[in-house]
């Protein structure tokens, strides 16, 4: 029998079914009916929803199609919509976006300028290949509509297409358009094209030729810059920023014209006009007009300081920048840069680096007084900065030092320990500064010993009593005090003890002789550093061999130091003032030490094995089909040049141990060293050449005496690849030779700067031919100050592989023990040329009918004087091989050619020489992305 409780039971789970039995379809399906309604009011509720649903990161793309529906309307509000919609899925469905497209021409002809210009600039933001094919001709007209509102849009989106396909802007002419609008008569029109001029030329130097800036733009620009929005006028500025002008006269001209931008209210404005004005004073040599502009700059310079703490601080990191090139320009406003108790550490920092850059004889009585005040704050750091700059003061002011040094005293009297051992530290300077002049303060100094506890200090401290050792009775005493805990000093002061005791010995030769013999023990026997062990061994080698010597050169009279040791170099200052108002003047750094290096993210894997002519060729011609399959695979796909791992901790990799000599061998039996990654993430973890080893520079094969005249392969001479002003003093010069069957770079590093440079290490990021160093990179270190190095670095082609735009592009890291700068050149191709690139008769006619015929370019070539048995004598010696010649007609010689690339792609070719005419060349290949690579190497060859 069923009880009454199983009955009521079975009925509530019967209950349940009416979950099951809704009518709602979900929320998608409402919205679908409801953008389908014939109600407008109602069709843009539902568009509001969809782009609310959007906006909130619901996946609405299923809509697109009915979205897509609601454009043909002539309310504003729902196109508007509708096209931010589109913009935002038009990436995921770039199939169905195309339906679009029709409204969008349409739209660009609407007699509403509002819409044309919502239209064009819709088409500008979504960015499918696709669309953009249609873009150009409404583009065109929009770019010459009558309505200025529409002229503006367009511009920007020139700049937008650009990016997306910059060989449609330059074939379609839209860069000479944007020149002709820089003269347009609207300056808000003005102000768009220069913004889209500048985004194309950052993107794409070479795009300058088509855009041409003379006197009258220049002209119609600073006409323009009176009326247009505040960053219109930013971007007018930095524009003329990049102008030469003609003459003095026009420099006064465009100076005085710029000058009253600088009581703009925006901050970006006046660093802009500054930084323009900066530049034109260099040009100009009437000194009465260059102090009037000085005396302008400095009011709205002083006055960008009463701002948030946030904009201070950038004005003040390019403040900087402008008083190291010219402190006259604020030297009588110092009181500006007296720091307040609430301001940011940050900006009290800066304002006091400023502060000692403007001392001069005429106030160091106030910024004294200011800084005394500063040493007795609470914020550490900044006390500490305080003390140290009372000693740069007596650094630079030589008359008012004895005044700094008697701060100095007073502020050791107040015992607080930090501030002692920092005025410890710069009293050693200032004794290195005036030398036997304030030595009588040294017992005031030894008094504070016990309390010194920061290595720096220390050092200072032992530094002081090795140099006056003769004046202090009991140095013996200090320094062996020192000695007792030496294993646990910090290495800093080591060395410094290991020099004072031997300046002791060699002053007081019969008392410290134990002393000296236990610290030469410590240093070489008992240390695992090596920098203190090979200094004990030079002091102990030169103390048992010549102690004369030894006094001479341990006692010799030391020059003196700098007036300001943390200037920045000239030419680094002039690049970084022709940056005011950008990242580059907040980080002191030029653009390419923190832009410069990143390259594209998309990339694929290749693997080389023994089809590699045909995985090459795959390759050279991968199209987005390609890309897609990878990502599916899942193959590695790295990101490079991101972030904050850009460097890493370069500066302290551990190096191979140094290889033999090796002699110059086939590209293809180089073994690459396993050396350190140089670069981490920022190249993908690529093989690197670097380190001490030395490695032979290939050397040609002797040549037979009676060959003498027959031509060599060529080799370009060395150009600038890496300027002085963007590696802190380093230049490189480079070119690439073919030796030997091998590739090699050959390098001149000149060193610009006033010391030493060593540690020299180089790496390559992925390319096309997958070049990488066969070997580290071998230099004669240490590069002494204006003195250049050569070296010759043996190329492999086995490293990582990834396309290049262009083809030869190549991404170089070099570092040195200052930093890792980055470059790129292009390496000809007649290097990659091989040996083994001559094609038998036979096979060469069967190979040309196999290569379809649109895959043959034909070119005509620079006149050339050399005969037909010349010209095969040069095209041999560089690996381009001559099949074989017949007659033509009309007195013409065919020459027939075959080249073999390093990784196996062939190009075949024709050469027709003529008298009296210009030659001309047809290629063939399989891989038509090589032709315009042989052509150029080709020309290379005959002309040389």
């Amino acid at each position: 029998m069923v009880s009454l409780g199983s009955i009521t039971t079975m009925r509530g789970k019967m209950s349940d079914s009416k979950y099951f039995n809704t009518q709602k379809k979900g929320e998608i399906y409402e919205l679908k009916a409801e953008l389908n309604s014939d109600k407008k009011e109602k069709k843009k509720e539902a568009v509001k929803k969809v782009i609310a649903s959007m906006t909130v990161g619901k996946d609405v793309s299923a809509l697109f199609t009915d979205v897509t529906m609601c454009m043909q309307t002539d309310n504003l509000e729902l196109k508007k919509l509708v096209y931010l919609y589109l913009i935002n899925y038009a990436k995921t469905q770039p199939d169905l976006a195309i339906l679009a497209v029709n409204t969008f021409v349409k739209d660009c002809e609407d007699p509403n300028p509002l819409i044309r210009a919502l239209a064009v600039r819709t088409m500008g933001c979504i960015r499918v290949e696709k669309i953009t094919e249609y873009l150009c001709e409404p583009l065109r007209k929009c770019l010459k509509d009558e309505d200025p509102y529409v002229r503006k849009t367009a511009a920007v989106c020139v700049a937008k297409l650009h990016d997306i396909s910059a060989a449609r802007v330059e074939d379609q002419g839209f860069l000479e358009t944007l020149g002709e609008l820089l003269c347009d008569s609207n300056p808000m029109v003005v102000a768009n094209a220069v913004a889209a001029i500048s985004e194309i030329l950052d993107t794409n130097p070479n795009a300058a030729k088509q855009v041409n800036i003379d006197t009258p733009t220049v002209n119609k620009l600073l006409t323009a810059l009176n009326e247009c929005t505040e960053w219109g006028q930013i971007f007018i500025l930095d524009s003329l920023n990049n102008y030469s002008p003609r003459d003095e006269k026009e420099c006064i001209s465009i100076c005085e014209r710029i000058t009253p931008r600088l009581a703009h209210a925006n901050a970006a404005v006046v660093l802009s006009a500054v930084k323009v004005l900066m530049k034109l004073m260099d040009q100009i040599a009437n000194s009465e007009f260059v102090q009037m502009l000085q005396k302008k700059l400095a009011p709205p310079l002083v006055t960008l300081l009463s701002a948030e703490a946030e904009i201070q601080y950038v004005a003040l990191r390019n403040i900087n920048l402008v008083v190291q090139k010219r402190p006259d320009i604020l030297k009588h406003e110092i009181k500006a840069f007296f720091v307040k108790y609430n301001d940011p550490i940050y900006v009290k920092l800066e304002k006091l680096d400023i502060m000692i850059r403007l001392a001069a004889q005429s106030n160091i009585a106030q910024v004294l007084a200011e800084l005394k005040e500063y040493a007795t704050e609470v914020d550490v750091d900044f006390v500490r900065k305080a003390v140290r700059a009372i000693g740069r003061c007596a650094i630079k002011v030589e008359p008012s030092a004895e005044k700094c040094v008697t701060t100095l005293l007073e502020l050791i009297q107040t015992k607080v320990n930090y501030v002692v051992q920092e005025a410890i530290v710069v009293i050693k300077d200032i004794f290195r500064k005036y030398p036997n002049k304030y030595e009588t303060i040294i017992s005031t100094l030894c008094e504070n010993l016990d309390s010194l506890d920061e290595p720096e200090a220390r050092a200072a401290m032992i530094w002081i009593v090795g140099e006056y050792a003769e004046r202090i009775d009991n140095a013996d005493e200090i320094l062996q005090s020192f000695l007792d805990g030496f294993h646990d000093e910090n290495t800093q002061v080591q060395l410094q003890l290991l020099t004072a005791i031997v300046k002791l010995f060699l002053k007081k030769p019969q008392e410290t002789q134990e002393l000296v013999q236990k610290v030469l023990s410590l240093a070489t026997q008992d240390s695992d550093n090596p920098d203190l062990r090979d200094r004990g061994y030079i002091y102990w080698r030169l103390l048992s061999t010549d102690p004369a010597a030894a006094k001479e050169v341990v006692l010799a009279e030391k020059p003196l130091i700098s007036e300001e040791t943390d200037l920045i170099e000239p030419t680094l200052l002039d690049e970084l003032i022709c940056h005011i108002s950008s990242l580059a003047s907040v980080y002191h750094k030029p653009p390419a030490a923190f832009v410069e290096g990143r390259v594209p993210v998309r990339k694929i894997q290749v693997n080389r094995n023994a089809e590699g002519a045909a995985e090459a060729d795959h390759h050279i011609e991968e199209d987005d089909r390609t890309y897609s399959e990878v990502e599916e695979t899942g193959a590695p796909q790295q990101e490079v040049g991101g972030g904050d791992l850009l460097i890493g901790d370069l500066l302290s990799l551990d190096y191979p141990a140094p290889t033999p000599a090796a002699q110059p061998v086939n590209n293809n039996t180089y073994q690459q060293q396993p050396v350190a990654d140089l670069l981490g993430d920022i190249f993908g973890g690529m093989d690197l050449g670097g380190g001490a080893a030395a490695v032979a520079a290939p050397t040609s094969s002797p040549m037979d005496l009676f060959s003498l005249s027959a031509p060599t392969n060529y080799v370009a001479p060395q150009q600038v690849v890496l300027p002085a002003a963007r590696a802190k003093g380093l230049e490189v010069s480079a070119t690439f030779a073919r030796r030997n069957k091998g590739i090699f770079m050959d390098l001149t590093l000149a060193n610009k700067t006033m010391m030493g440079m060593s540690g020299f290490a180089v790496q390559f990021n992925k390319n096309s031919f997958g070049l990488a160093p066969g070997a580290p990179l071998s230099v004669n270190c240490p590069v002494l100050p204006n003195v250049s190095a050569s070296t010759s670095l043996p190329i492999v082609t086995t490293g990582p592989v990834m396309k290049m735009e262009p083809l030869l592009k190549v991404q170089i890291a070099i570092k040195n023990d200052i930093d890792v700068f980055y470059f790129e050149c292009v390496v000809p191709a007649y290097v990659l040329f091989v040996e083994e690139g001559s094609m038998e008769r036979n096979l060469f006619p069967q190979m040309w009918r196999e290569i379809p015929d649109e895959k043959e370019k034909q070119f005509s070539l620079p006149f050339t004087n050399k005969t037909q048995e010349q010209v095969e004598q040069s095209l041999t010696a560089n690996n381009v091989f001559v099949v074989a010649t017949r007659q033509g007609g009309d007195g013409e010689h065919l020459i027939y050619t075959s080249v073999k690339f390093t990784n196996g792609i062939w190009v075949l070719g024709e050469l027709r020489l003529a008298a009296g005419a210009a030659p001309t060349l047809a290629l063939k290949t399989q891989t038509v992305a090589a032709i315009s690579e042989v052509h150029s190497a080709i020309c290379t060859i005959l002309a040389n």
